[in-house]
């Protein structure tokens, strides 16, 4: 049985539009629209990276409070977005640990630091240690480790898996990065205004008690993922056992604030049954 909900996506006000949900026993209840259509993820592209830089770590070329960054900042502040960085320029703006500052600039500076220690261009490191272990064929990183992947829904609902049910990490370090860190950091969540807190775990954002939030108001606070600018997202819900991506042509914007939230809700409602 296919879920009806999905099919919401048809009156999304975009050219192209598919979606999915993976439950965290690995089976797909449903998709909808085009799920081999491959999409620019936008920042959707920050929990694939941020996956390869957790396998980095359990292999031991790196260590997550090692110094990286600017001074004082380490692998774990640059996943967090409190490395203190702009958003998209190599520059500081406050002190490590301080603010959450979203930063594309701490993406593209963490997969600098892995292809150092590891020898590999990231492109290609995120290719062996997370794409292709788990079939993710569709899928490449095409420049900036912050925003340049492009996926289909196919492939995310086989990461979506992964995050529910990890087979390439230690599910403790998936935890850790599901739990927030820095608690209490104030910041600004793009689309969405300031949040305080603004809680993050390691490469992945955390809903919490956020409002206004791109995900529905029936989602756990303890659903996590990440949106992107060209009107993507992936989020995961541990207390309904499943996860959802939706992927689009269209340019976050007004449509995705007032669409994305009604479709999550209509999602987990029948998801619960």
């Amino acid at each position: 049985m296919s879920l009806k909900s999905l099919a919401l996506i048809e009156n999304w006000p975009v050219p192209t539009a598919a979606a999915g949900v993976v439950r965290a026993d690995g089976t797909v209840p449903g998709t909808h629209g085009p799920a081999g259509h491959r999409f620019p993820l936008a920042s959707v592209t920050k929990p694939l990276a941020a996956y390869a830089v957790l396998v980095a770590y359990e292999e031991g070329a790196i260590e997550l409070d090692e110094p990286a960054g600017p001074e004082g900042s380490t692998v774990r502040h640059l996943l967090a977005h409190t490395s203190g960085l702009a958003f998209d320029e190599h520059r500081v703006t406050s002190a490590p640990g301080e603010r959450r500052l979203y930063s594309n600039a701490g993406f593209e500076q963490l997969g600098d630091h892995v292809a150092k220690a590891t020898e590999i261009p990231f492109a290609e490191y995120l290719r062996q240690a997370v794409l292709e272990p788990l079939g993710m064929a569709s899928t490449s990183l095409e420049g900036s480790p912050a925003k340049d992947a492009v996926s289909t829904v196919g492939d995310l609902l086989r990461f979506a898996a992964e995050l529910q049910a990890p087979r390439l990490l230690d599910p403790r370090t998936v935890a850790g990065a599901m739990t927030v860190q820095y608690p209490g950091t104030k910041g600004v969540l793009p689309g969405y205004g300031h949040q305080n807190p603004n809680d993050w775990g390691l490469g992945f954002e955390i809903r919490d008690g956020k409002s206004p939030h791109w995900t529905g108001g029936s989602s756990s606070p303890r659903a996590f993922g990440h949106f992107g600018q060209s009107g993507t997202f992936l989020w995961v819900d541990p207390d309904a056992g499943a996860a959802c991506v939706a992927l689009t042509d269209r340019a976050f914007g007004p449509w995705a604030i007032e669409a994305w939230p009604p479709f999550t809700d209509a999602v987990l409602a029948e998801l619960r049954g």
